[in-house]
């Protein structure tokens, strides 16, 4: 394993040739632009919130096993568009970070990952979505411990994000600049 430093110059760097560079980036990037807006006011469509989940599973570019995305997907499907359009605004007023996970996992097919992929898209500046490969580098730097919890439990995805605010903090960058470092740096690993 390599030893992975997480300096302001480090994740700047690596976020930089994550957006040169991921075949996802250009419209991660605009989603991360318009959906926090789309999500606070309530101007959002069934597309909108069904593209947070496919996302989650398709930003692997094949390497997620294809069974598990579509059945995830399947069940994201069967929710009514009034219960995800009241999970989102729930989480947007809950009063701490278990609260708006928790509101998120009462959705079918929206597990702790899926609720921090949405609360991201959210909330860019306050969430961060959370995977193996981000739980790996940040555990590999030294800022988590164990292995990868699959799925995280609330409190292991509140850890978590605390590490990843600490992280961004120290580094002075923001929590989408960390996950674009984090996804770059696992390929390192």
């Amino acid at each position: 394993m390599a030893v992975v430093e997480l300096t302001s110059e480090v994740v700047r760097a690596k976020a930089a040739e994550y957006d040169a560079e991921h075949a996802l980036f250009a419209v991660e990037d605009e989603q991360v632009e318009g959906l926090p807006g789309a999500f606070s006011s309530g101007d959002f469509g069934w597309r909108d919130a069904a593209w947070v989940v496919r996302w989650y599973y398709r930003r692997y570019l094949g390497d997620y096993p294809e069974e598990r995305r579509r059945a995830a997907e399947a069940a994201f499907g069967e929710n009514d568009y009034e219960a995800v359009r009241s999970a989102i605004e729930g989480a947007l007023d809950a009063p701490d970070d278990a609260g708006a996970v928790r509101r998120l996992t009462d959705l079918s097919g929206v597990d702790v990952p899926v609720a921090a992929a949405f609360l991201m898209f959210a909330d860019p500046c306050a969430y961060v979505v959370v995977g193996e490969r981000e739980w790996a580098v940040l555990r590999e730097a030294g800022e988590l411990d164990g292995r990868y919890p699959d799925p995280p439990s609330v409190d292991e995805y509140l850890t978590y994000l605390d590490a990843c605010r600490a992280v961004a903090d120290r580094t002075d960058c923001d929590l989408w600049s960390l996950y674009r470092a984090l996804w770059r740096l696992y390929g390192e690993l």
